[in-house]
C-alpha cells in the first residue's frame, strides 16, 4: 500500500503565507511526478503545481509568482509554499504522487486525504 499524508493547512488572512507538506510512505520503488491540486466548493479539482522527479515544475497561471513547489526525494516529501494568499485560494488542497511500487512495473496515481486552506479577506 501507498499512503499520502498532508499537513500545513489552516486559516490565514489575505496576504499571508502557508506551507503545505505531503509525505509519501509505503511500498515505494520510485516516485515520479508529484503535485498539488485544489478543489473549491462547487468547482472541479484543478492542478495548482507539479514537479517531476528531476525537479522541473509547472504552475497554474493563477498562482505563478506566489506559490512554489519543491520536493525532498530522500524524504519522499513534496512541499507547497504559498505566499500572498488571496481569498480565491480558499479550497481543499490535495497531494498527488505517481508511484511505482516494489515488485510491480506499473505506475499509479495516489492521493492524499486533503487539507483545508481558508483565506479570509
Amino acid at each position: 500500500q501507498v499512503q499520502l499524508v498532508e499537513s500545513g493547512g489552516g486559516l490565514v488572512q489575505a496576504g499571508g503565507s502557508l506551507r503545505l507538506s505531503c509525505v509519501v510512505s509505503g511500498s515505494i520503488f520510485s516516485i515520479n511526478d508529484m503535485g498539488w491540486y485544489r478543489q473549491a466548493p462547487g468547482k472541479q479539482r484543478e492542478l495548482v503545481a507539479a514537479i517531476t522527479s528531476g525537479g522541473s515544475t509547472n504552475y497554474a497561471d493563477s498562482v505563478k509568482g506566489r506559490f512554489t513547489i519543491s520536493r525532498d526525494n530522500a524524504k519522499n516529501t513534496v512541499y507547497l509554499q504559498m505566499n500572498s494568499l488571496k481569498p480565491e485560494d480558499t479550497a481543499v488542497y490535495y497531494c498527488n504522487a505517481n508511484v511505482r511500487r516494489w515488485y510491480s512495473p506499473a505506475r499509479n496515481d495516489y492521493w492524499g486525504q486533503g487539507t483545508q486552506v481558508t483565506v479570509s479577506s
